[in-house]
């Protein structure tokens, strides 16, 4: 499971006034960046495709788009106004795809929900797990082939993946919690943070560029884990996505 919100793109004035600085073009450039109020006081409001919004827009011009996208895919060292492109959003995600995140460290800022600090803040349940494909539940699709293991030598009684989850790991989460809230003993906190499955959801604000995000839809749009996929199908949502899935579509206003 993976959940994005709150998405704000900004820095577009800046990366095309930059980007036209090595060879003095200014006078090239084409765009409409513009605020509200601006907006509604611009001589090209009737043909502008923004002029219906009530939030601040950038309309990439012909001249821009081009050179936007010949320096795109000129390369890392020809494309640096990407670098400037800001993407500000909230993901919601588990440990395991945060883990693989994290790999990207240049260009990225994240502040996360402190699991350290706020653990025990709140009862487990099994909606603070991604566990969509753990089988044993109404998603698995052959009985047969779910893996059961039972809970002690002797008995009738086994639990699926997902039973493991829900009726042992989920319960004992919250035991050592409800002793850790009573007694603040430290040792009950050890064992929520080491029992703490990977599937376990975090929320971050991250701050990112067009560049970062140009390096990660290349390298995980196909991915194994469904997360990135998704992840990767929000980035074609972008404004201007072209810039970082690097075809050469007409541009979009935004």
């Amino acid at each position: 499971m993976i959940k994005i919100e709150n998405v704000d793109v900004a820095g577009w004035e800046a990366a095309i006034r930059g980007m036209r600085n090595p060879m003095n073009s200014w006078q090239k450039s084409d765009s409409c960046i513009s605020d509200v109020v601006t907006c509604f006081t611009c001589e090209h409001l009737s043909e502008c495709p923004g002029k219906e919004w009530n939030t601040p827009f950038t309309n990439i011009g012909p001249n821009d788009h081009s050179l936007m996208m010949k320096l795109r895919n000129a390369g890392t060292d020809h494309r640096k106004f990407m670098r400037m492109i800001a993407v500000y959003l909230d993901i919601t995600a588990p440990l395991y795809w945060w883990k693989e995140f994290d790999t990207y460290k240049v260009g990225t800022v994240a502040n996360s929900c402190s699991t350290m600090h706020k653990i025990h803040e709140k009862e487990f349940t099994l909606e603070d797990f991604s566990c969509e494909p753990l089988l044993g539940g109404t998603n698995h699709y052959d009985e047969r082939k779910v893996p059961y293991v039972p809970c002690a030598v002797g008995t009738h009684i086994a639990y699926s993946p997902i039973g493991i989850l829900e009726y042992w790991i989920v319960p004992m989460l919250n035991y050592c919690r409800e002793l850790y809230l009573k007694t603040k003993d430290k040792n009950y906190w050890w064992q929520m943070i080491q029992l703490l499955p990977s599937s376990y959801n975090q929320k971050r604000t991250v701050m990112l560029n067009y560049e970062v995000l140009a390096n990660i839809y290349k390298s995980r749009k196909d991915h194994k884990l469904d997360e990135w996929r998704e992840f990767c199908k929000w980035v074609e949502t972008l404004p201007y996505s072209e810039l970082i899935r690097g075809e050469n579509d007409e541009p979009e206003n935004i």
